[in-house]
Parts: C-alpha cells; structure tokens; sequence
C-alpha cells in the first residue's frame, strides 16, 4: 500500500510524493466543493510545514506517515472525548477527518497479522527477555505506521500472560 501511495502516477508520468498527492486532492476537493475534505487536508498539509520547520530540513516519506499517524491519533483521541461529553455532532465531524486521512495511510495489518509477528518475536526472544517492554521494543519498529501500537500493546499482554 504504501507503494501505491508513493509511486501514484501524474498526468505527466513522473511519481508523486504523498505531500504533492495531498495538495492535488486540495485542489480537486476545493473545485468540488467538499468542505471538510478542503478543511482536513489543510490541515495535513500544515502539520507537514511545521514538521518540516521543527526539523530544519525537508521531511522524508517515514516522516509524512508519521504526520499522519499523529493526526489519526488526535483525531481518535477527539472521536473519545466528544462522545464522552455527548457532542456527536463534533464526533462525527472527527470520524470523517480520520476517515479522509486514513485514506493517505498504508493499510493497517490485521489483528491476526500483529499476533503471528509478535509470537515469532516472543519465540525469537531468550526466557528472561519475555517481558512487555522488550516485546515492545522488538514488535514497535516492524509495526511502525502499520497498526495501532494500543492494539499491539494489548496483543502483547494477552499472548505474555496467555
């Protein structure tokens, strides 16, 4: 997946980067009318400015999906506490910026995918190195940008004490 968002094809045969295929997806959702689309990849593309001013340098691909995983993160974070204080309207408003921005997202790896690396990693470990910490440290750098690191956490602790 992440190929696909990398390597999408302009009109003129050069490769896009994910920022430049954002800032197409501005200019179409601003023809079309779609407000929060136009609102939402704004912002993205904003998060990408300031993350590019906080390093001092250009970002690199990683770095764009990190962004964005960020953003996904806060807009999770959000989706709980506005439904929490009975404000759907506003939780909607965020499931539908998460929505959008997942979009841009490689896909994620599937519950049972997470668990089959996470016990080839258990199996790689010696019997004293089988703690949370260091399965988490083993299993967060394969999973980078590929699944909720909330959910490899719980995979973790269910196949530790399981």
């Amino acid at each position: 997946m992440i190929a696909e968002i990398l390597d999408i094809v302009s009109v003129k045969g050069e490769s896009m980067s994910l920022k430049e295929k954002i800032s197409e997806d501005l200019k179409v959702a601003m023809k079309a009318r779609e407000q929060v689309k136009v609102d939402t990849l704004r912002s993205v593309l904003s998060a990408f400015t300031y993350k590019k001013t906080e390093l001092k340098r250009d970002i690199n691909d990683q770095e764009e999906i990190d962004v964005l995983v960020k953003l996904v993160k806060q807009r999770n974070d959000s989706i709980d506490q506005f439904s929490k204080a009975g404000r759907t309207e506003l939780a909607e408003k965020e499931t539908l910026e998460k929505e959008i921005i997942s979009a841009y997202l490689p896909a994620q790896k599937s519950e049972d995918e997470i668990k089959q690396i996470v016990k080839d990693i258990i199996a790689g470990l010696g019997e004293g190195e089988r703690n949370q910490g260091m399965v988490m440290k083993a299993a967060m750098p394969k999973l980078k940008g590929l699944a909720d690191g909330n959910l490899v956490k719980k995979i973790v602790s269910e196949l530790l004490s399981g």
